[in-house]
């Protein structure tokens, strides 16, 4: 089953621009495109990437200069023809680590590579949910005002009716001072969700890099399907960095297992002695010897087996995490989504029609003011909470879908 949430739209077009009015895929293109979390990482990756390139290749050769058995004492003393032993040397040596080694230096780079990317894949996600909340705050934000100004407009055409009853004695003084209750616990609300459109924008700003973002167009309708959902935690960026750790916690163990085998070196030399003795060349091979296992090697190899179960043991903690955090998610979601529809199939038409009938009854002589401006405040009251509902159906539902089920590769 398909669960599909089609929200009334925001009129409007957009250009894409840095400052100004943005559409939604506007306003997460130019996050994803100016977010400096995700350039810092993507620079992470970078360099990452250079830094595999010189993985599993040997170390750089040693030059050597000197002079061999050069006398110190006697007739010849620091004098380079005295000995047909001393000679002028010149020579190149090369460490060569164990061919294991090698492999493992290659895998560790290629891990880290892999643990960037997975990462930069989680701040690309995390970037892309903040700023669609942000764009949907502030698009409600927008509309509630939309809604609360009109409610203002009705309620300051009844001041004048007020002041007329109380002038004909139809009404008490004391009556009249409730449509000014009224309107200033409205004017206290439209206070607070001018904050919440502050709050908003620069959010909004924060991510997207824009002077003055403005939300503009339609809400989009996310759909998804729960039991998709569920199957694509698995492919989640959050638990391919957990993967990718686990990578890297295999390389580690693999270079400390590696460390067991002996590392190599070859030299030559050649030493230039005077020409009665001729020159000499020298040719040598050298190897490590790991003779204390239990004090060096083995304690290494204890350690990176034991980081690797722990990276192990936190995917699976991650894997729950995801788990638990999705099906509070979709319970949160059906109740938002109830709420909304009580609320717009049942209370608001109820609210409506009592304001109407009041309004009626007023004009036919049969209901006080006092009783216009009750269903009148309650109708106000009412359409702000379809809003407000409204609002955290379709937040609940871009968080399910860009989380679990979106673009967040």
């Amino acid at each position: 089953m398909r669960l599909l949430m089609a929200l009334p739209l925001l009129a409007g077009t957009a250009c894409p621009a840095l400052a100004g009015p943005l559409t939604f895929e506007e306003a997460l293109d130019q996050a994803r495109a100016n977010a400096p979390m995700i350039e810092a990482n993507n620079a992470r990756v970078s360099a990452s990437e250079a830094s595999a390139i010189a993985a599993g290749q040997l170390p750089d050769p040693r030059l050597s200069l000197g002079f061999d058995n050069l006398p110190v004492s006697g007739p010849p003393a620091f004098t380079l023809d005295g000995s047909m032993m001393t000679a002028q040397r010149i020579g190149l040596q090369q460490d060569i680590p164990n061919l294991a080694k090698r492999h493992a230096s290659e895998a560790s780079a290629e891990a880290a590579t892999g643990l960037a990317q997975a990462r930069s894949a989680v701040t690309r996600l995390d970037v892309t949910v903040a700023t669609a909340t942000a764009w949907i705050d502030l698009a409600y934000a927008d509309r509630r005002l939309a809604a609360i100004d009109a409610v203002l407009e009705r309620l300051g055409h009844l001041v004048p009716a007020a002041r007329a009853s109380v002038a004909s004695g139809s009404a008490r003084p004391g009556q009249s001072l409730r449509i000014r209750q009224a309107v200033a616990g409205l004017e206290d609300r439209r206070s607070v969700i001018m904050a919440e459109q502050v709050q908003a924008q620069a959010s909004l700003e924060r991510w997207t890099g824009n002077d003055d973002p403005k939300a503009q167009g339609g809400v989009p309708a996310f759909a998804f399907d729960p039991a998709g959902l569920r199957l694509a935690i698995e492919s989640n960026p959050r638990l391919r960095a957990a993967d990718a750790g686990i990578g890297a916690a295999q390389a580690d163990a693999q270079m400390a297992r590696a460390g067991k085998r002996p590392d190599w070196g070859v030299s030559l030399s050649f030493g230039h002695r005077d020409p009665a003795y001729g020159n000499v060349v020298s040719v040598g091979a050298s190897m490590t010897l790991p003779l204390f296992p239990g004090k060096r090697q083995n304690p290494r190899i204890a350690a990176a087996e034991a980081d690797l179960s722990a990276a192990r043991a936190q995917r699976e903690d991650t894997r729950r995490a995801l788990a638990a955090e999705l099906e509070r998610g979709l319970a949160t979601h059906a109740m938002q989504v109830a709420q909304w529809r009580r609320a717009q199939g049942t209370l608001l038409p109820l609210a409506r029609q009592e304001a109407d009938l009041e309004t009626a009854s007023y004009g036919a002589g049969r209901a006080g003011l006092i009783d216009v401006i009750s269903a009148e405040t309650a109708l106000a009251e009412t359409q702000l909470d379809v809003l407000d509902r409204e609002a955290r159906v379709t937040r609940q539902a871009a968080i399910l879908f860009l989380t679990f089920g979106g673009d967040n590769q």
